[in-house]
């Protein structure tokens, strides 16, 4: 399966489990790029995730049944898979990682530099993506929040595509209006 099929699947697996997330990060901008020639390129995939443990719970349980492996860190995901351990991860803003250990590897991160989820969550955009929505972060707090990590890998980002990314958080934000 290619990885827009794997991606794809595990969306539509979140929807169905009514799990909360939004895509963040470079991949998230990727939505506002418009066309396959404004594309960044990024190694995974990132998803924030409120701090809810039975949220999260549905969420391993989503990827589980996408056929990806957990993983906390380089280690697998303890077991059991339960509400206890997804407490303890949410008491530690801790984040797992799902990987089909190919093409797809997915963040799952409680956490987003300089942003709560509800934040996010409430304004976030909807893309329809074969036939199902993805809700990604305002591109304005993809690019304020890398901004804040203050990483020298984001900071590159930022300035490789400084100009582009003007552009299209100005054409994000007129949308709003």
């Amino acid at each position: 399966m290619s990885f827009p099929d794997v991606f794809a699947r595990l969306i539509a697996i979140l929807e169905k489990h009514e799990a909360r997330f939004v895509v963040i990060g470079v991949f998230g901008a990727n939505y506002y790029a418009g066309s396959a020639s404004g594309l960044f390129t990024t190694l995974d995939r990132d998803l924030f995730l409120p701090k809810d443990p039975s949220n999260l719970l549905a969420t391993w349980r989503s990827c589980e049944e996408s056929g990806l492996e957990l993983f906390a860190g380089r280690e697998p995901l303890d077991y059991p898979r339960d509400l206890d351990l997804a407490r303890r991860v949410v008491g530690v803003s801790a984040s797992t990682r799902a990987s089909d250990g190919r093409v797809l590897d997915v963040d799952l991160s409680l956490t987003m530099t300089g942003f709560d989820f509800d934040t996010v969550w409430v304004s976030k955009r909807e893309f329809e993506v074969a036939g199902t929505r993805v809700p990604v972060a305002r591109l304005s707090h993809i690019v304020s929040s890398k901004a804040a990590t203050g990483r020298p890998k984001d900071q590159s980002f930022l300035s490789s595509h400084a100009e582009i990314l003007r552009r299209l958080v100005a054409e994000d934000e007129s949308e709003v209006d």
